[in-house]
């Protein structure tokens, strides 16, 4: 069976209002149309894989058990509509963690690439015919290194990062999305079979 392609999707701020930490649950509110996007891209034949840097856990902000209670929270708002994200994987870890345990550097850290590497181990994804979307500078960095195309959708941080920051960056994105459903489009169109 032939690997699959994926789009890689950073969480807050693309699936969900970037709020800062969601350290409650109450704060985890999706962004409009993603459950359109999330289908317009499997319908495409991609995978969908969240990739998000969770450091609130290691800086003692909120315990890892509310990351896995959101998450779930997300797959079952998803189900409703018969969707299901194919791999969720976050990296809890900072280099100044207050909690010993989530205190180093890890490769799983964004721009780092070990979330996708799993991922990709894990789900028997083609990274060559996949995609990364993100709000920040470390989503777009962390995509290059993997060799992924990637997508800066203006939701969250993303108009801020491009308006003020992107001219910093060592990398750039293929393409600008009003969010991430113009994202799924854009994806939709230049998808390359192989």
């Amino acid at each position: 069976m032939a690997d699959l392609p994926a789009v890689f999707l950073d969480r807050d701020g693309v699936i969900n209002e970037e709020v800062g930490f969601v350290n409650h649950e109450d704060r985890f509110h999706l962004i409009p149309g993603i459950v359109e996007a999330i289908r317009k891209l499997k319908e495409a034949g991609f995978l969908c894989v969240v990739v998000t840097n969770q450091p609130g856990v290691g800086l003692g902000v909120f315990p890892e058990s509310l990351v896995v209670k959101i998450h779930q929270r997300l797959q079952e708002h998803l189900s409703e509509s018969g969707l299901a994200l194919d791999g969720i994987y976050y990296c809890p870890h900072h280099e100044q963690a207050v909690l010993p345990a989530y205190r180093r550097q890890c490769p799983n850290r964004k721009p780092g690439t070990g979330m996708i590497e799993q991922a990709a181990s894990d789900l028997h994804i083609d990274l060559k015919r996949s995609y990364v979307v993100g709000d920040r500078g470390v989503d777009i960095e962390m995509a290059v290194r993997a060799g992924l195309r990637p997508i800066l959708v203006e939701t969250g941080y993303g108009k801020g990062e491009w308006l003020y920051r992107h001219h910093t960056w060592n990398v750039q994105p293929a393409f600008v999305a009003k969010d991430l459903n113009d994202a799924a489009r854009w994806i939709v169109a230049d998808k390359k079979e192989y």
